[in-house]
């Protein structure tokens, strides 16, 4: 089975080590994929180069992505030996995740893999990265790499939103549910299903008098197993491997995959853009900072991509 044909694999210069890569290269050997190690370069020397002529300009553009692509022809030259088929892309361009996109637009790829870097948590909330912005942006599945392994008999965690009856939501489910099992026949490994509710809201509490926290708690307790006992049975999962738990998502998917030692979390990400995300960020995003493991981030089905030409 090939589940991502065609794999995007981002590479970081300033790390030693290629963790994009290293679960690229473990991917490829799971299913047969063509690997594309890709690098977005860009010096900032050349915006001071505008007195030499075009020709020398371009001399000097083209020296900077030769030295990368010897680069990069040694990072996987053990790989190609072994069998694996890998090509290279480097490409000119002073935004990374502009790039990523566009390439991901272009050649249509099933997947990109990329390294995180720890963020500063303020940071992250208020400033958008290269990662957030891919995100929120890239068409396909991303696949961000931490430092944990890929365990034999693993699991892996379907975040989901089973309690929303909005439409998007329920599709993304479905998404995310899929993409988890066809993973974890990959992968030998169990898929968790997990859901976070809200707690009783506090004001509401102290500004009406008559209002039941407990009763509003475990009304909504009940909603949110129903829905999640009925997503569970449509893909064929059992009890045990279905979590409902009140708190906040950020809260309860990290917390679970530290307790299950979870691989990898699957996630949905609607790709929030502008002040919104700019000040508030995205459910996923807050939930990602806080993992030890790999996650991946699906997007909803009609997804366009904000990059894309109209």
């Amino acid at each position: 089975m090939t589940l991502y044909p065609r794999v995007l694999v981002v590479l970081d210069p300033s790390v030693a080590e290629q963790k994009a890569l290293k679960r690229a290269v473990q991917l490829a050997k799971l299913q047969d994929c063509h690997l594309t190690a890709f690098l977005s370069i860009y010096d900032f020397s050349y915006e001071m180069t505008t007195m030499l002529s075009g020709e020398e300009r371009e001399s000097m553009r083209q020296a900077v992505i030769n030295d990368r692509e010897l680069w990069i022809s040694e990072l996987i030259a053990e790989h190609k030996e072994q069998g694996l088929k890998i090509d290279i892309q480097v490409v000119w361009h002073n935004r990374p995740f502009e790039a990523i996109v566009q390439a991901v637009l272009e050649k249509e790829y099933d997947l990109v893999i990329k390294g995180t870097h720890d963020h500063d948590v303020l940071k992250s909330m208020i400033f958008t990265p290269t990662d957030w912005h891919i995100l929120r942006k890239c068409p396909c599945p991303v696949l961000l790499v931490k430092d944990h392994e890929w365990p034999a008999h693993g699991n892996i965690l379907a975040a989901v939103n089973a309690g929303s009856e909005q439409t998007h939501h329920s599709s993304l489910n479905q998404r995310i549910i899929q993409q988890s099992k066809q993973l974890a026949a990959l992968l030998n490994s169990k898929v968790q299903l997990v859901n976070a509710f809200p707690g009783t809201p506090v004001n509401i509490a102290i500004e009406i008098p008559e209002f039941n926290p407990q009763e509003y708690s475990q009304t909504m307790k009940t909603h949110h197993l129903e829905a999640v006992q009925k997503l569970a049975m449509e893909f064929e999962l059992p009890a045990a491997q279905t979590h409902v738990q009140e708190g906040m998502p950020e809260d309860v998917i990290p917390a679970l995959a530290a307790q299950l030692d979870a691989e990898m979390v699957v996630i949905g990400t609607i790709g929030r853009t502008g002040l919104s995300a700019a000040i508030i960020g995205n459910t996923a995003e807050h939930v990602i900072d806080r993992l030890d493991c790999d996650v991946l981030a699906v997007k909803p089905a009609g997804f366009v991509c904000p990059l894309a030409k109209q």
